[in-house]
């Protein structure tokens, strides 16, 4: 059994890794705020995007003159995965989950005898993926030294993507991110931008006919580079609001574990002390009664 000393010593130490998940719950719940906001007002841009570039597509689908990168290679042997993680831990299965929802699709296609590439966004990502798949990743980029994040950090990944895409690297790229939906429930995305896939209705607007100036060819030609990067900076700032949410709520979950770890300990301190204090008394009162 430890000696009282060594209890004391314990509940200190508990009581100090309880003010560090502390006070990084406070961190994280004061920078949520401001990368949610900025999530959320980063959606409507992309989806209105995806909407044009989804009306220009159809007008221009039947022509056989739409760019390579919407009409895709003619092939799908080789799929490019761009994982897309957080730079730390500390936030509960945020990275894990979104690098188990690129690892099944990895395996399921290489079960239907595809190649597999990874392009890893984020040091925690890599680090899991490069156990397995280390021959496979092409490209590892970290953000760590980014303190706010930018659409040039988004553009610089997209025209990495561009350029390997050129090179005939890959014939697909899609993008795993993790989607924010609240401070508890962080959603893992998988999404298709090369050649891009325009979900649902985001094709169609009401019916309605446009007139493009300039042509609809020229105006692909600017905007699906574009894309890209806009997709691919959306997927980024989720994912800030994702980790904060997910650390938030891991370091809420810390702080009161340690708590209640601290109660345990205390409570058997005490006991402990109760009964020594205890034992002395009846050594006490035995030799008193034996003289």
């Amino acid at each position: 059994m430890p000696s009282l000393k060594d209890m004391r010593v314990r509940i200190a130490s508990t009581k100090a890794t309880q003010k560090i998940t502390k006070a990084m719950q406070m961190v994280a719940a004061s920078k949520l705020r401001r990368a949610q906001v900025v999530a959320e007002a980063a959606r409507p841009y992309a989806l209105r995007m995806a909407k044009v570039l989804g009306n220009i597509a159809a007008a221009v689908g039947n022509l056989g003159t739409a760019p390579r990168l919407l009409t895709g290679t003619g092939s799908n042997r080789v799929h490019l995965l761009l994982v897309c993680t957080a730079e730390r831990g500390l936030c509960g299965p945020f990275n894990s989950a979104i690098v188990r929802l690129a690892r099944e699709r990895a395996n399921a296609l290489t079960a239907e005898g595809k190649e597999v590439k990874f392009f890893c966004v984020g040091r925690k990502g890599y680090e899991q993926l490069r156990r397995t798949y280390e021959k496979q990743i092409i490209e590892h980029l970290e953000l760590r030294a980014v303190r706010t994040l930018a659409f040039q950090h988004a553009e610089q990944i997209g025209d990495k993507i561009l350029r390997l895409y050129e090179q005939g690297a890959f014939d697909v790229c899609t993008l795993f991110f993790s989607r924010f939906k609240s401070i508890i429930a962080q959603i893992p995305m998988a999404q298709q931008i090369i050649p891009p896939v325009f979900e649902g209705e985001a094709g169609l607007d009401n019916g309605m006919a446009y007139e493009y100036e300039p042509d609809e060819d020229e105006i692909l030609v600017e905007l699906l580079p574009r894309n890209v990067s806009v997709q691919i900076f959306g997927a980024l700032l989720e994912n800030a609001a994702s980790f904060y949410g997910a650390q938030m709520s891991a370091m809420d979950n810390a702080t009161r574990n340690a708590g209640e770890m601290i109660r345990k300990q205390t409570l058997t301190y005490n006991r402990t002390r109760q009964a020594m204090i205890t034992k002395e008394l009846i050594e006490i009162i035995s030799g008193a009664e034996a003289v």
